[in-house]
């Protein structure tokens, strides 16, 4: 297996061979290391399934259907954004902007909730809030719904099928997104467990990738709380553009925060003071 998948590109085809054959054999790691040679019996099919899964690029998580993020996991289906490791940014400023107030019961919005992994990780952290997550995708919202529940969360989130904010009354504390931003040209020469694998609904925000912020904007300026802060995730070039487009909306953009690789991955900000340019 550890062969077919260097032939196929994979760049450590020895370690994702031994964790397709533990997840489809089910297999503890000290098993794999009393009896490397065991029969697999009724698993090799599955390990033959899932062998030819990856070789044909589908990414791990997707394979095992479910995605490490934060301190908990997901479940994640073709459905939903598999949630990655920039996207802990976003995350990070939010916990970050909110440690003097992180006792008391904050209103958090998430729009484009998708497997709800950063609404979920935020009400983790703060034991008091309650959450909204929006999805235009109902079987997205329903895979949040499920994460939401396997976390012991359900009882203090709302999941709503619908456009942005259409619909929703303002007041929210916490204003949180992970909006598609790619350009609609640029989807084709992604990697291909993108392409392939996330759903375009979830990436291809318009002709120059900033449909969903103009979407937006006039949203957050109109839910978010007075003292209430907001994080928006964003591609790499697009911090000038999209602090514009929340600048033009009456939003004061007070954070611009790098993802591990260097990239500036997400801005926050707030309602802009009367009387502030």
């Amino acid at each position: 297996m550890a062969a077919r998948l260097a032939a196929a590109g994979v760049e450590d085809g020895a370690r994702e061979a031994t964790w397709l054959l533990r997840r489809a054999a089910d297999l503890s790691a000290s098993a794999l290391i009393a009896a490397p040679e065991a029969p697999l019996g009724a698993a090799a099919e599955r390990v033959e399934a899932f062998a030819r899964r990856r070789e044909a690029g589908e990414p791990l998580a997707r394979i095992e259907g479910r995605r490490a993020f934060w301190r908990q996991e997901f479940i994640v289906t073709p459905d939903v954004l598999d949630p990655r490791a920039d996207t802990e940014t976003l995350v990070e400023a939010a916990l970050e902007a909110f440690r003097p107030r992180r006792a008391e019961a904050l209103r958090v919005l998430d729009f484009g909730v998708g497997s709800g992994a950063i609404l979920a990780a935020l009400l983790g952290e703060w034991a008091n809030a309650s959450g909204l997550g929006i999805d235009a995708s109902p079987a997205a919202a329903a895979v949040a719904q499920s994460n939401f529940a396997a976390l012991g969360l359900a009882q203090r989130v709302r999941v709503r099928v619908g456009r942005w904010g259409e619909g929703v009354a303002g007041g929210y504390d916490a204003i949180v997104s992970n909006p598609p931003y790619i350009r609609s040209d640029e989807i084709a020469g992604l990697d291909r467990a993108v392409r392939e694998h996330d759903p375009r609904l979830a990436l291809d925000g318009g002709a120059d990738g900033l449909d969903a912020y103009r979407a937006l904007a006039p949203e957050i300026a109109r839910l978010l709380a007075p003292e209430g802060r907001f994080f928006v995730e964003i591609g790499a070039g697009q911090g000038d553009d999209v602090a514009a487009i929340l600048a033009g909306a009456g939003l004061a953009v007070t954070a611009r925060r790098r993802d591990l690789g260097g990239v500036e991955r997400v801005i926050g900000g707030s309602l802009r003071a009367e009387g502030a340019c």
